[in-house]
């Protein structure tokens, strides 16, 4: 399969770059992942759908994929609450790792390759502070080893942050720290306390520093560097900032990503998310509101993953209402042509004959490939559904049926982006609240409205009931029929 090149903003430069892996039957990629102490937010769940857009995009660009996500399963908030629960971490860190699990699976989010966690990585992270402490760039203070940014002459390069001023010898022990506060940070961090989780190691009883972890650990799965490391874009400073110092530090001939890609953040109804203000959410608070996780998949993936994701409870109803005029078209091509038993399993191996549709699958591959420029792609989406639509409406239509089969392959293949079409028979015809009589009222109403050329009127009618959860189908016979969306 021949690949498509791809262009991606690159943070470390500042530039839209094509993305030039070492092999493109190989292409690794790391990303990071959740600290396991409590249930994932909607913005770290954005960011893991960002991880899974990328993935899929590059598949349909032909690329074969090695990729990792970690799971960090130690660090302070985890062993504080652990103490505190008189438990062990593994203990306290099981149920949080299968619930982020159970998030993804919900979300329909690909299998990656490869889910390492800290408290499996501890070997690698002590080899990697020896060949710092070779090197250099590492020092121990009453137990405690730290990375000398001072003696690191790159330290700023990829977050662009001003080193100039620092004092010298300021350390910082703590696993998160403020924006701009430049420091020394803590490689592995001494036992405070008998009940505190630790390992006996060569350079002491203790346990690794948050930003550590990630270097090890692409270290351990690939051996050297990598061609894409993403994360949110608050990880950018410090934790990205001090993973590529240590890296690069311990190996300096070698380059440790190619291509940083950086998440922006995600907003609630303008506003930064907080408990304090009430607008905090997980994926379990939006299920329990009755949102179906297509809906939220859709939501969440539609902005451009570098522009601020403004979530509302209202936005998400919007989002519904779009996924239903998508799906309602899915139905009425299946229902018209009865294609329930031709539909594709994969994109892979499907071809594009007529011209038609053959533009619109390389402007959404383009889209794609142009810095996965969602909103572009999905435009495209809307367009095809605009043309199988208007064709449908047309009772003289001169399309062929193998016109509507290739548009079909199309949702195929687009949905092995989006990963929330559905292309079975829907179970039930059942609408609870909604009077059939009054559905069958409208659905004579449009026929009347189309007979009279009243296109609008027809569409109109259409949308209303969409907009109620009606999908309506229309048969080659001249039959409309409709089903509960789903």
């Amino acid at each position: 399969m021949t690949t498509i090149p791809f262009f991606f903003q690159n943070t470390k430069s500042g530039k839209k770059e094509r993305f030039q892996p070492k092999d493109v039957n190989q292409v690794t990629i790391y990303s990071c992942g959740p600290t396991v102490y409590n249930f994932a937010h909607i913005g770290n769940i954005r960011s893991f759908l960002f991880v899974d857009v990328l993935r899929r995009s590059l598949l349909l660009g032909g690329y074969k994929l090695n990729q990792s996500m970690n799971i960090t399963d130690i660090d302070d908030k985890i062993i504080a609450e652990s103490i505190k629960r008189n438990i062990s971490v593994e203990e306290f860190t099981k149920p949080w790792t299968e619930a982020f699990f159970k998030d993804l699976d919900t979300l329909n989010v690909q299998k990656l390759e490869h889910y390492p966690k800290a408290t499996e990585s501890i070997d690698d992270m002590v080899s990697l502070v020896e060949t710092l402490q070779t090197n250099g760039l590492a020092y121990e203070r009453e137990g405690n080893v730290y990375f000398s940014i001072q003696k690191f002459e790159r330290y700023g390069e990829l977050s662009k942050i001003d080193v100039s001023g620092m004092k010298s010898g300021v350390r910082y022990d703590a696993d998160e720290y403020d924006k701009d506060d430049v420091r020394d940070f803590v490689l592995w961090k001494n036992q405070k306390s008998e009940s505190e989780k630790c390992w006996h190691t060569k350079i002491g009883n203790g346990r690794p520093g948050w930003h550590l972890e990630c270097s090890a650990m692409i270290r351990k799965i690939y051996g050297s560097g990598i061609d894409i490391h993403t994360g949110g874009i608050d990880l950018l400073f410090p934790h990205h900032e001090n993973e590529f110092a240590q890296t690069t530090g311990a190996y300096p001939k070698e380059e440790f990503v190619g291509t940083w890609l950086h998440c922006e953040h995600l907003l609630v109804d303008g506003e930064k998310m907080s408990k304090s203000k009430g607008n905090f959410y997980t994926l379990r608070d939006i299920l329990e509101k009755g949102f179906d996780p297509r809906v939220i998949r859709f939501h969440l993936i539609s902005a451009h993953y570098r522009s601020k994701l403004n979530f509302s409870l209202a936005k998400l109803g919007e989002s519904k209402v779009a996924l239903d005029r998508i799906q309602n078209t899915i139905y009425r091509i299946l229902d018209t042509y009865s294609f329930w038993d031709e539909i594709p399993a994969t994109f892979e191996g499907i071809n594009f004959l007529i011209p038609e549709i053959q533009k619109l699958n390389m402007d959404f591959l383009n889209a794609l490939a142009d810095d996965l420029n969602l909103p572009k792609a999905l435009a495209t989406v809307f367009e095809l559904v605009r043309i199988v639509n208007q064709s449908l409406d047309q009772t003289s239509s001169e399309k062929p049926k193998e016109f509507f089969k290739e548009c079909l392959s199309l949702f195929v293949k687009m949905n092995a982006l989006f990963g929330i079409f559905q292309f079975q028979k829907p179970e039930s015809d059942s609408v609870d609240g909604i009077s059939q009589d009054w559905i069958l009222e409208q659905i004579e109403k449009r026929k009347v409205a189309k007979q009279n050329k009243d296109f609008a009127m027809a569409d109109s009618i259409r949308k209303e009931l969409e907009n109620k959860g009606i999908l309506l189908a229309d048969t080659k016979e001249g039959k409309t029929t409709w089903k509960k969306a789903q």
